[in-house]
């Protein structure tokens, strides 16, 4: 599973799901993306080393240099340093860059990302990867508005790539946007209409909506494809609970931590069963 997915998996469940059912039947959600959540993680995720997409330089000191951002990005950080120092260019910017995600500066390699994009000599594919990663720095350091800025320039370079409109319709879910969000997921769906994790944000986009069938639709229609995908089973978990189907949701979020005990959907599915636990005087 590459950086972006991850990245997206967990800034959705923080940003699109939600808090999480501290609710009474007939009350809408809203989403909750307290102060602060999105910086933590950076703990919780692989740094953004996607190979498959396209690179800002070539050459064995960049390959270094991205090699040691997956162990050490404080030595990554060092050599991308020395290099700059020796004539690295755009490669040695972009590694440092990244390293200081690693080292819990998301909104300072976020900046450094779009500078590095806005004046790359590099086609406009690989600019557009590097305001993606922007774009995710920015989610990571909590703000969705830079993030939105960021993503919509990679957009504009590349309007047809399918990764970078799920991309921002995590960042308009995060703003409140969801119909908006439901535009990009339905044009990332008509060019790959088994992408998983899109069928999961459209669903939790529809629910913020109030268009609960439909996003039941959209949620089975991803299990239909990934049948263990906790990200599926805790927003189905969530639509059967609206539904009053108590028991069914917690069926799903027991599942969400058999699955990914350690992930944060796990996490968010320990904190609805024990509010299912309490019943509604207890919340």
């Amino acid at each position: 599973m590459t950086f972006r997915t991850l990245l997206i998996l967990a800034a959705a469940v923080v940003l699109v799901f939600g808090a999480l059912l501290a609710f009474r039947p007939g009350e809408r959600i809203e989403t909750a993306a307290p102060p602060g959540t999105p910086p933590a993680l950076v703990e919780l995720l692989p740094l953004p080393l996607p190979p498959e997409l396209p690179r800002i330089a070539d050459g064995p000191d960049y390959d270094r240099c991205l090699e040691m951002l997956r162990d050490d990005p404080e030595e990554a950080m060092r050599f991308a340093q020395a290099w700059d120092a020796t004539g690295g260019g755009e490669g040695a910017l972009h590694c440092a860059a990244l390293a200081m995600i690693g080292l819990g500066e998301p909104d300072r390699a976020a900046e450094r990302l779009e500078r590095l994009a806005a004046g790359s000599r590099s086609g406009g594919l690989a600019r557009a990867s590097v305001y993606g990663q922007a774009a995710q720095a920015w989610m990571m350091a909590g703000d969705p508005n830079r993030a939105f800025g960021a993503v919509t320039m990679a957009l504009t370079l590349a309007p047809t790539d399918p990764d970078l409109m799920v991309d921002r319709a995590v960042v308009l879910a995060a703003l409140r946007r969801y119909g908006e969000a439901l535009e990009d997921l339905d044009r990332a769906l008509a060019q790959e209409p088994e992408r998983v994790e899109a069928h999961v944000f459209r669903a939790a986009a529809l629910r913020h909506l109030d268009r609960a069938a439909e996003a039941m639709g959209a949620v089975e229609r991803a299990l239909a494809l990934a049948p263990e995908n906790a990200e599926a089973l805790l927003e189905r978990g969530i639509l059967r609970q609206l539904r009053g189907d108590i028991q069914g949701a917690r069926a799903d979020w027991e599942r969400v931590v058999q699955l990914a005990p350690d992930s944060v959907a796990a996490s968010l599915a320990q904190q609805n069963l024990a509010l299912a636990e309490l019943g509604p005087q207890g919340r």
